[in-house]
């Protein structure tokens, strides 16, 4: 049996801490001037990088509206992100929907190719195996929109891109929770 010392396995605990894991911050602020700046500053002041952002009003009078973030880091890192937003004047609720239990998130795209020939019957071909809709068309171009997961835009925008994939617009993730559960 191999002899392992403490500070070994101290080390390998240290080292799983330190692995990054993404969270999906979603935020109930204020709709208001410079909040969005606020929480922004927040991320940029202490080195946090922004994924992925999403922002819209969410109740009938536009006085509030939801914030989605994407980020990266380790859980250390992770929880002193949710403690400084929690401390945001704005803001009135933050929930890591990786933590909060199943959520469901999605991302829109526009996708533009320039082809003709096989390379353009190639990229209708995909596009109607990834269920991406043509919602512009020229003789030389079409414009795809693409709806779902991060993983499967990336991968259509892939297989795309040697077929003559010129420009690409993207939303950032809008999440939520499953079931019942509410922020």
């Amino acid at each position: 049996m191999d002899y392992i010392d403490k500070k070994t396995l101290q080390r390998s605990a240290q080292e799983e801490k330190d692995e990054f894991i993404k969270a999906i911050f979603s935020l109930i602020v204020e709709n208001e001037s410079g909040v969005l700046s606020r929480v922004i500053g927040l991320f940029a002041g202490r080195g946090y990088n922004i994924e992925s952002l999403t922002v819209a009003p969410v109740d009938d009078h536009g006085r509030k509206s939801r914030i989605n973030i994407l980020t990266s880091g380790t859980p250390m890192v992770i929880n002193q992100i949710k403690e400084q937003l929690n401390k945001q004047v704005p803001v009135y609720q933050v929930v890591n929907l990786c933590q909060h239990g199943p959520y469901v998130a999605r991302e829109l795209a526009l996708i533009k190719v320039v082809s003709k020939g096989s390379e353009r019957a190639e990229a209708l071909n995909l596009a109607d195996a990834f269920r991406a809709q043509v919602v512009d068309a020229s003789v030389d171009s079409l414009v795809f929109e693409l709806t779902g997961k991060t993983e499967k835009i990336d991968a259509f925008v892939d297989l795309l891109r040697p077929l003559g994939l010129v420009e690409l617009s993207r939303t950032g993730i809008a999440a939520i929770g499953r079931g019942c559960q509410t922020i």
